[in-house]
């Protein structure tokens, strides 16, 4: 179907951005990477060490070699996991830039890796057909114009901090900023999501906000570079924004800013690192990412769950493992994730089930997170009333409706009140096994 024709009336109305396409798709892959890669022990190394820029570039600058790095494998492994998009860290908090910068010289091309390492990543995800998003981070630790503050950074505890911010100037910092966000609108062709990391700005003036940024100005330049492009919410501005990002943490709804739904989307790791991190152990099941991605939909939401490249540049098994795991559900489940959003409210959701919704379509996914015995049972008049046939997803084999009499005589179960789906006793080999509903 045309992007332009798509229409999700569960979707609350765009706010600025094109975000028709980014509520179809729904599930994204995040890329952290840079020089943290090699420290491979959390990408706020800097920050947690306390190493200071001149020490930190000392130590990883000119040992960036990532000899192995091949986006078109990257790509693959995401349009395989059912991604449809990515958004991948072009500067992180560290101030190092994957791409050929003309506004300083801490960036790949001054590496061992002797390019623009962004370039081909994104003509890679394209030739995938996956959209492009670009990370960039506000926050900037090796920047000479960046302000020390009390509350993050490697300097953070310094007992010389305000010495060491003499002769600083934010705007000027501000300045370098925008001058690279311009640079990433004009370099790259059409870049679908610009994600902003983030402000922390403090009663006392001490944090930074949307003044240190000049954000009304930023998201004007963006806005009129690429008026599509969908902007994250961490700008410190009540307006501009087209989609709300917890991260690290599962909604309980569907987010609403002053009573009203909105674009949302979960950032998550695999583990709790974003960059790689070698010795990092509390990877997640691939079962649970899976749930969680359902969760999210079911929930009028995205996922955007993250990779943490290696230092020389591939994803490493445990990443693998899991992209291969969702890709082998998402081959035979993705009708209920694209184009799905949370199940009109005349539908409660059964015990241990989640529910999502394809509007255009008319059809109802029960995703099934523990197996009955022989029945599932949907109480309520519209699935009564409603659906008309039900299938696996995962094969379409008819799954027959209503109770025989005997078992319904036993559990005295009303049929004008209860729709019985009769299960196979043998739970399908998926994750997590969904029957397809048909509405009238």
């Amino acid at each position: 179907m045309p992007e332009k024709n798509r229409k999700n009336e569960s979707h609350p109305k765009n706010i600025h951005g094109d975000t028709g396409w980014f509520v179809h798709d729904r599930f994204g892959m995040f890329i952290h990477w840079g020089l943290y890669s090699l420290g491979a022990r959390h990408e706020w190394l800097m920050n947690n060490e306390r190493i200071p820029a001149q020490e930190y570039e000392r130590r990883y600058f000119k040992r960036f070699d990532p000899d192995l790095y091949n986006p078109d494998l990257w790509a693959k492994s995401a349009a395989d996991a059912g991604m449809k998009y990515f958004v991948v860290t072009t500067k992180h908090h560290e101030g190092f830039c994957l791409w050929d910068s003309k506004l300083t010289d801490y960036k790949a091309p001054n590496t061992p890796a002797e390019r623009d390492l962004l370039r081909p990543m994104v003509d890679a995800f394209r030739q995938q057909n996956l959209r492009v998003g670009l990370y960039h981070s506000l926050i900037d630790w090796h920047h000479p114009h960046f302000i020390q503050d009390p509350h993050i950074g490697p300097n953070r505890n310094h007992p010389d901090r305000q010495k060491l911010n003499k002769g600083r100037n934010q705007m000027k910092y501000a300045a370098y900023l925008h001058g690279q966000v311009k640079e990433l609108l004009t370099h790259y062709g059409r870049v679908d999501i610009m994600w902003f990391d983030f402000s922390y700005p403090k009663p006392d003036g001490s944090g930074k906000g949307h003044k240190d940024w000049r954000s009304a100005e930023l998201i004007d330049t963006i806005r009129r570079l690429q008026p599509h492009i969908i902007l994250d919410d961490r700008l410190d501005l009540p307006y501009g924004w087209d989609m709300k990002t917890p991260e690290q943490a599962q909604p309980r709804a569907w987010i609403t800013v002053n009573g009203k739904k909105v674009v949302w989307e979960a950032c998550q790791t695999f583990s709790g690192s974003w960059g790689y991190h070698r010795d990092e152990s509390t990877w997640r099941t691939t079962d649970e990412l899976i749930r969680t991605l359902i969760n999210c939909v079911s929930k009028g939401g995205n996922l955007l769950l993250n990779v943490g490249p290696t230092g020389r540049g591939e994803f490493d098994a445990r990443a693998l493992d899991r992209l291969n795991g969702m890709g082998q559900w998402m081959k035979r489940h993705n009708r209920s994730i694209y184009g799905c959003t949370q199940a009109p409210a005349e539908f409660k959701k059964p015990e241990n089930c989640l529910l999502t919704y394809h509007p255009g379509k008319k059809r109802l996914y029960v995703h099934i997170l523990a197996w009955p015995y022989k029945h599932l049972h949907l109480d309520g008049k519209a699935f009564v009333e409603r659906v008309e046939y039900a299938q696996l997803l995962n094969d379409a084999s008819e799954i027959s409706l209503k109770m025989d009499e005997w078992h319904a005589g036993q559990l005295q179960v009303n049929s004008g009140q209860v729709l019985t789906l009769n299960l196979p006793q043998v739970r399908p080999d998926a994750a997590v096994p969904v029957v397809e509903l048909f509405l009238k």
